[in-house]
């Protein structure tokens, strides 16, 4: 009778088919450490981001728990996505990296032309988003895990070339700088920013020339110099943004006025907070609250101590325990997107942090797990999933370095 079901299986199914499936299905124990630090993360987030968001949900809407609920939907969507993603290997996205990177690509270019009508705070007009019916769809979020997945196959497959060949590592750069290039036309230029970070990053920690990336970081720096000291052939919206971080004077009640009021949100807030709830600045005077902002309202409630407790080092945590997974691993492929990963969700957070503290220029990026938004909170779950996939390697020592 075994045998008959067997037969109709491969009658059925095909003996590839069932082959692939088996291939690519992770076994193992997940890391429960890097799971409770991501649901741990999700659940602060969540909590913060319905009291960074309800005065704003109540004016825009009429019912304070509209952001609440949307974001309740994504997590429903999301943790379920993270699990099943927990459950295939990594090394599908290098079969498919190439398609992945195109679809990416596509989506960058179709938001171009077929976006929604946002502004921002100060005015300027945003082509982010792809409308599909009642839900919207970010194209720079996909282009991140993208750009991750598709590097992580190409120096897995040129190891020897990264490691020894500085015009490869040269090469690297052209998938990173298309990608950028179109988020850039985009006119949001973090994620531009970013997805340069992620490239160089990946390269050199999958081998490439250290005096490649100290010569690429030393032009960066240099780059930046110049940009800030001759601004005039950058876009107007550039050119505003760069004034108005260097210039602490210019514009209080245009392009300095978010960056102002997040500072005097976390100043407020002082070394306790204010309490769970009790923020004022989200009372419309913080234009994004829920969003880009959400890390002044948590140093406001919070304080900078419980901020640092609850906030900054989970976050640091979960970075450092990506990292000591994909250390440990053999497939190397794998351990790349999980440092990709990781790479991503920790320039992220800096980043985030640094523009809501006036570090760096008011460019817009959502602080991962805790800004509201679908796109970017499933794409993040899901990516959570990849590393916790690869962590179920871990349970077979002959997946683990020695």
């Amino acid at each position: 009778m075994q045998k008959k079901e067997n037969s109709l299986k491969v009658l059925f199914l095909g003996r590839r088919e069932e082959k692939g499936f088996k291939q690519y299905k992770a076994t193992g124990g997940l890391d429960i450490m890097f799971l409770i630090l991501v649901m741990y993360l999700v659940v602060i987030g969540t909590i913060m981001m319905f009291s960074a968001g309800y005065v704003k949900a109540e004016t825009e809407t009429g019912d304070p728990l509209d952001f609440l609920k949307k974001q309740i939907v994504f997590l429903a969507i999301g943790i379920p996505a993270m699990l099943i993603v927990s459950k295939i290997k990594p090394e599908i996205y290098k079969k498919y990296s190439l398609t992945i990177y195109t679809i990416a690509l596509i989506l960058l270019f179709v938001v171009l032309f077929y976006h929604t009508d946002v502004q921002s705070a100060e005015g300027d007009d945003y082509t982010r988003w792809i409308p599909l019916g009642p839900i919207t769809i970010q194209p720079s979020d996909v282009a991140k895990f993208a750009l991750i997945v598709f590097m992580a196959a190409l120096m897995d497959n040129n190891r020897k070339k990264v490691e020894t060949k500085w015009s490869y590592v040269i090469l690297l750069m052209i998938p990173v700088v298309i990608v950028a290039g179109l988020v850039l036309l985009e006119k949001h230029f973090s994620a531009t920013f970013l997805l340069v970070a992620i490239g160089l990053l990946m390269i050199y920690l999958g081998g490439g020339k250290q005096w490649v990336f100290i010569v690429a970081v030393v032009i960066g720096i240099i780059g930046i110099i110049f940009i800030i000291t001759n601004m005039d052939f950058l876009p107007e919206y550039v050119q505003s943004r760069l004034r108005g971080w260097l210039d602490k004077d210019y514009d209080p009640l245009g392009k300095r006025w978010q960056t102002n009021q997040s500072l005097y949100a976390i100043g407020s807030g002082g070394l306790f907070g204010l309490g769970l709830g009790n923020s004022k600045q989200k009372h419309l005077y913080l234009p994004e609250p829920h969003n880009d902002f959400i890390f002044s309202v948590v140093c406001e409630e919070l304080g900078f101590i419980r901020t640092v407790l609850f906030v900054i080092i989970p976050f640091s945590l979960l970075v450092l325990r990506g990292f000591q997974i994909a250390m440990k691993l053999k497939n190397r492929y794998a351990a790349l997107v999980v440092m990709g990963i990781m790479v991503q969700i920790g320039l992220q957070t800096f980043f985030n942090i640094g523009v809501v503290t006036g570090m760096l220029p008011n460019t817009g990026i959502s602080l991962p797990f805790f800004s509201y938004g679908g796109t970017a909170l499933v794409i993040q779950l899901c990516e959570m999933g990849v590393v916790l996939a690869a962590s179920r390697a871990l349970s077979n020592k002959s997946n683990v370095k020695d």
